[in-house]
């Protein structure tokens, strides 16, 4: 069993680090948030005052927070990751965040003999509590090995795509796919209703034919019964849709759908629900049409 250090229990970590609990793994754990934490070390986890406390001692230390400038602070510290982390250590970025600070932390992690993984999921809140997350990995192949088993812990699509950044390249093609989709599910619920027809009965149907996907079976009832509540938030969305236009800039790659998409989520913002969940495109589109 491995020792772990693990900051970040917020919607999809909480689960994430519990998982890691139940297979018998040691865990250490910091959040910015103590509260948020309680579940876990009332679990038998303890709690750490810093990210470099958390990743003393440990074999394997694990990140899921919010934005880069928070991946920065929890690895570039005074008191962060490379400030307590040991020689032989792998540090496991899995938080959503740009390219080049994955190859940076790699760098950095490189100098002090230890090894660095960016592995950004995709499933939210639903594939953190089932254990069915998405995994895109990036870095030596030999420290991804090495942490598989414990990835398998978390996810059941598991995938080693590359060189440090590598994992972090892929989930922004999720997210541009993603991003395009939700408006296609969105316009396409909004036109059922307004045609008359169930939504729910709409899902039913189209939700197991060519025009499947897993937004419209999983996200698709949220917004039809008015549940907004977050299994990934708007402004993480946000973030990570400005990153990917930002690196299709830096290649001279024009998205325009994603453009799209990413002005209405920031429509969303603009009315202060940047804490609903990606769902809550549909409330932005329903105010569009005055439903």
């Amino acid at each position: 069993m491995s020792a772990i250090g693990w900051i970040g229990t917020g919607v999809m970590g909480k689960s994430m680090c519990r998982h890691l609990m139940d297979a018998g793994h040691t865990l250490t754990v910091f959040n910015r948030t103590k509260s948020k934490a309680d579940e876990l070390v009332a679990a038998g986890a303890r709690w750490a005052d810093s990210p470099a406390e958390a990743a003393r001692g440990n074999d394997r230390i694990f990140t899921i927070v919010g934005f880069p400038d928070d991946v920065e602070e929890v690895y570039f510290g005074e008191a962060g990751i490379l400030a307590g982390v040991r020689r032989g250590a792998v540090v496991v970025d899995m938080t959503t965040s740009r390219p080049s600070l994955a190859k940076r932390i790699f760098d950095a992690a490189a100098a002090k003999s230890v090894g660095a993984l960016d592995a950004p999921v995709s499933g939210g809140d639903i594939g953190a509590r089932d254990a069915a997350l998405a995994i895109m990995v990036g870095g030596e192949r030999e420290c991804y090995d090495e942490a598989l088993p414990l990835f398998e812990k978390m996810g059941t699509n598991i995938a080693y795509m590359g060189p440090a950044g590598a994992g972090q390249h892929t989930k922004m093609s999720n997210q541009i796919l993603i991003a395009s989709t939700m408006i296609g599910v969105v316009e396409s619920l909004l036109y059922a209703a307004k045609a008359g027809l169930s939504p729910e009965e709409v899902i039913g149907v189209i939700g197991k034919g060519a025009a499947s996907s897993w937004s419209i079976n999983n996200m698709g009832p949220r917004m039809v019964r008015g549940n907004f509540d977050p299994g990934f938030f708007i402004k993480h969305f946000v973030k990570d849709m400005g990153i990917a236009l930002e690196e299709a800039r830096r290649m001279n790659l024009a998205l325009p759908g994603l453009a799209l998409a990413n002005q209405f989520y920031v429509a969303a913002m603009g009315r202060g629900w940047e804490n609903l969940g990606t769902q809550g495109l549909y409330r932005v589109l329903q105010e569009l049409n005055g439903l």
